[in-house]
């Protein structure tokens, strides 16, 4: 699990109008919830929260959190709020998490490689970007690397098939499949070819136009 250190300030002021203020001074508005945390408004550094966020890659991370200088808290991003024109950060919800609790966490799946089916003339389907992982939040990885280097045309991996650290457990059910490498559809290869037939003609009509 990745993990960063942030710092944010408590917020006193609040609406629209104070938060628009804010933003213009650099800021970003955020609030702290969890089960056992009373809700808390912060305001963060817009800046160094963005470079971290980019950072992070959409990926699940662990924050130590310092709040005024006082002992750090471990939270987690909920929600994301941007603008649409221009992606900048709005508003962030952080949840306090029990560093000694399991808890369940979407986790991405990485696929590297090309598998030899696809080289075969096959093509690879994924099913599953994601899985749900059940564990320690610090014993739960930000994603899973699978190679499919070696899967050949009729060849799949299956949840049951990832490997996961100990003390972690997958909650999709282990038949499911994840990717697959399958022949290429009759009208799949039927469009490839046309689209190969049609690039030919367009060199060819372009080596008779230079010699026009």
């Amino acid at each position: 699990m990745l993990q960063y250190d942030l710092s944010a300030q408590v917020r006193n002021e609040f609406g629209k109008g104070s938060a628009r203020s804010l933003r213009r001074a650099g800021g970003t508005p955020a609030i702290l919830y969890g089960p056992k945390t009373e809700p808390v408004s912060l305001k963060f550094d817009t800046k160094i929260l963005t470079n971290t966020l980019l950072d992070m890659q959409r990926r699940n991370a662990v924050f130590g959190l310092e709040i005024d200088g006082a002992s750090k808290r471990h939270v987690m991003v909920k929600e994301i709020q941007t603008k649409p024109v221009d992606d900048s950060l709005l508003h962030i919800d952080f949840c306090e998490v029990d560093m000694n609790q399991p808890m369940v966490l979407d986790v991405a799946l990485k696929y590297s490689g090309k598998a030899k089916g696809v080289e075969l003339g096959g093509e690879m389907n994924v099913f599953h970007a994601k899985v749900a992982l059940k564990g320690l939040v610090l014993d739960i990885p930000d994603f899973i690397e699978i190679d499919v280097s070696d899967l050949g045309i009729g060849d799949r991996l299956h949840c049951g098939d990832l490997v996961v650290p100990d003390g972690v457990e997958i909650l999709n059910d282990k038949d499911e499949t994840c990717v697959v490498v399958q022949e290429m559809s009759k009208s799949r290869a039927e469009d490839e070819e046309e689209e190969e037939g049609e690039g030919a003609e367009e060199v060819a009509e372009g080596g008779d136009a230079a010699q026009a």
